[in-house]
């Protein structure tokens, strides 16, 4: 029998209430709470600075941003290198070590961003201000805002000194906006030793969406996208003086072709990551659309449902394959006909779709056999494989910080840096925890790009908490 020393037992209850106080004090984890407001200033000074480094691409020149982190991963004590692909083109990897008992979690972010048209801007698009309770400029949403939220769970992580049993990686990649080929696709070619471990990569893709009325509507996490299929049309014909133009002409016969394009809406489909994704959703919908949504096939053989759904744009794109026209190009000189026209074009493949025919149903539809078609960007479609915990782990999250919201897996329109790792058997949820309008999407490779303050506090205390669940716990 143990006998217990009725005197010591005050002291070693009040060590026993002191340590349950301290792991109580945060919501979120081993950072007091008292600290979190500092944190999450930081993470607003941070993003502002790293907003100001101008990763255009073309030509991208990341190092920029790689060399940004690494200061601070170094200042912190985190292992971490800059991997270039090419002169300029530079990755971030960094580590910070559990003792290996499960497997790594990658934080995945891209560092690049899209050309910004300074003169339709509100504030410049590299100036980083805080105004308005919004952190301005290109890349604020659109990968910069969510590469901040990951760098300080790392932050958060080594500051707290909290044991983990996985290592948690953050990977800042290079050229993601011109499909990734020197960024992620880079480095999981050529140094695969680099995630022989990794078990799950949280990416962009997915977040919060809130309503008008600043309540959260679902929480996505996506693990599928749409295949992008990039082409360039080129139209020949007779050059000639501008105040003499003859019957072959190159731009006259591009301009034939693309309005064929314009005039042509691909057939519906609706694959099954579709039609369970509103059927998730139809629970918010007026009672009139709620059954319908829950069996969309059905309800989209219907002429009138199926105009006033596809009327829609983010619906319209979830149910078809998509052409946009997004450059043209012919003669420099106003009053030079070129020899030479040409087009480039987006287009977007539902899940199953086989690039090689849509781009056979574009030969009938362009009906010039004299148009070259060139394949500027194309991989193949991949779904992640599935990872039950990271899955509970989000769900939980959602019900306590908005109990009741829906977690969806939505079909991602756009495309990330996941397929690479898809296709490596590594499974890729586009997860980021910021709350995020339905009104500010259109913000995303837009005009005024910026991210709410407020969401981004939350998304660097929520994706902390997320982190820490899946290889602390």
């Amino acid at each position: 029998m143990t006998v217990i020393n009725i005197r010591r037992a005050p002291r070693w209850s009040y060590m026993v209430i002191f340590f349950a106080l301290l792991v109580r004090s945060s919501l979120f984890g081993a950072i007091p709470d008292g600290e979190w407001k500092n944190f999450e200033e930081e993470a607003v000074s941070l993003l502002s600075r790293y907003v100001q480094i101008d990763t255009t691409n073309p030509p991208g020149n990341e190092i920029k941003a790689a060399q940004f982190f690494k200061g601070i991963f170094d200042r912190e004590g985190i292992e971490s290198r800059i991997i270039e692909s090419a002169p300029g083109r530079g990755n971030i990897y960094a580590r910070f070590k559990g003792n290996g008992s499960k497997k790594a979690v990658l934080l995945l972010n891209h560092m690049d961003v899209v050309p910004a048209e300074a003169k339709l801007w509100k504030e410049p698009p590299f100036s980083g201000v805080v105004k308005e309770g919004y952190i301005w400029g290109r890349g604020a949403l659109d990968d910069k805002g969510p590469g901040i939220a990951e760098l300080m769970t790392l932050l958060a992580l080594k500051r707290g000194n909290v044991q983990l049993k996985g290592d948690v990686i953050f990977l800042g990649t290079a050229d993601e906006e011109a499909g990734g080929a020197m960024g992620a696709g880079f480095l999981v070619e050529k140094h695969p030793e680099l995630f022989k471990d990794v078990g799950l990569v949280l990416n962009e893709g997915g977040g919060i969406r809130l309503g008008n009325d600043g309540k959260a509507r679902e929480y996505s996490v996506s693990v599928t996208e749409k295949t992008p299929l990039w082409l360039r049309l080129t139209a020949t014909g007779a050059p000639g003086h501008g105040s003499t133009p003859g019957n072959n002409l190159a731009v006259n016969k591009l301009i034939k072709a693309l309005h064929n394009l314009i005039q042509y809406r691909s057939p519906i489909k609706v694959v099954p990551e579709v039609q369970k994704f509103y059927a998730d959703t139809a629970h918010a919908e007026p009672a009139e659309r709620r059954e319908k949504l829950r069996d969309l096939r059905t309800a989209l053989k219907d002429p009138a449902f199926a105009e006033e759904f596809t009327r829609e744009a983010r619906n319209d794109a979830s149910v078809r394959n998509t052409i946009a026209i997004t450059g043209m190009k012919g003669s420099d000189k106003t009053n030079v006909i070129s020899a030479v026209a040409t087009a480039e074009l987006d287009v977007r493949l539902l899940p199953g779709e086989d690039s090689k025919d849509f781009i056979n149903e574009i030969r009938r539809l362009i009906a010039d056999d004299s148009i070259k078609i060139e394949i500027l960007l194309s991989f193949p479609a991949s779904t992640s494989p599935s990872h039950p915990e990271a899955m509970k782990v989000i769900a939980e999250f959602a019900q306590k910080h908005d109990p009741g919201v829906a977690v969806v897996a939505p079909l991602v329109r756009g495309f990330t840096d996941c397929h690479y790792f898809r296709e490596k058997g590594i499974p890729c949820f586009g997860f980021m925890p910021l709350r995020n309008m339905t009104s500010g999407e259109g913000l995303v490779h837009g005009v005024d790009e910026r991210i709410s303050v407020d969401s981004l506090k939350f998304g660097v205390r929520a994706m902390y908490e997320v982190v820490r669940k899946l290889v602390a716990e």
